[in-house]
This record gives C-alpha cells, structure tokens and sequence, in this order.
C-alpha cells in the first residue's frame, strides 16, 4: 500500500499541478468552453468616440464567441471585410454590411476585419481586427 502511494501521489500532483498551470495560461477562461458575448466599445459602441483597436487589447477572443455591434444607424455601419477592404477603408467583394444599429456577429476561427464603410470614418479609426483563436477545451 505504501508503494502503491509513493507511486500514485507524485502523478496525482504533477497532474493537478499541470491543470492549474493550464487554467492559469488560458486567463479568465474557465476550462468551460461556452462562448462569449462582448459590446463592442463597452457603453460608447461602435463609434468614433473611442479607438476600437485599444478596446481588443487584454480581450481573449475565441471562435464562436459573439460581439455585439450597437450604434447610431444614421451614422455609421459595420461591414465584415477581408484585409485588403480593412487596409484601404473598402467594400470588397463579398463583404457583408450590416446596419440596423444593433448587430450581433458570431466570430470565425482566424481573422475578422470590420470597417465603417465611409471612408473618412473608417479612416478615421473607426475599425477593428480581431484575431479568434480555437474555443478552450471543456473538461
């Protein structure tokens, strides 16, 4: 019996060890793999107001998580774009525009670039690129 514990409790911790290293590594996340929903730019919005760039710095961003796009739809719009649309404030081809003033847009694994779609305002920094890693594993 006393072996058997001189055998098994050294696993046992170097295990528990390794899962709190792992929790720890992934940040807020729990082990828990249910999606997040973020408000884009907090209580400002989609807006001018605030740099949205700065706004996805410290975010964990995953696939599947949501954001939630609220602003004046009078003003503004929110167009999904690929990068050569987010580098030159454009509407390519295939890109999806959204504007109801309070749109909800599942992330995809990798790279989502979103503009407003006039030029002066996306260049004027109203955009943002999210880089959506794989979702944490559930246990």
């Amino acid at each position: 019996m006393t072996r058997m514990l001189t055998t098994i409790l050294p696993a046992a911790i170097l295990v528990i060890t390794m899962l709190l290293q792992f929790q720890r590594a992934i940040g807020s996340r729990t082990l828990d793999s249910t999606p997040v929903t973020y408000h884009v730019g907090d209580d400002e919005g989609w807006d001018l107001s605030i740099d949205m760039q700065s706004w996805t710095r410290g975010k964990e961003f995953h696939a599947g998580d949501s954001l939630v796009f609220e602003y004046d739809d009078q003003r503004f719009d929110v167009v999904l774009v690929n990068k050569e649309g987010f580098d030159s404030c454009t509407v390519n081809d295939g890109a999806k525009v959204l504007d109801s003033g309070n749109d909800k847009v599942q992330l995809a694994f990798g790279a989502n670039y979103f503009i407003d779609s006039v030029a002066n305002i996306c260049s004027g920094g109203l955009k943002m690129f999210i880089n959506a890693t794989a979702p944490p594993l559930s246990f």
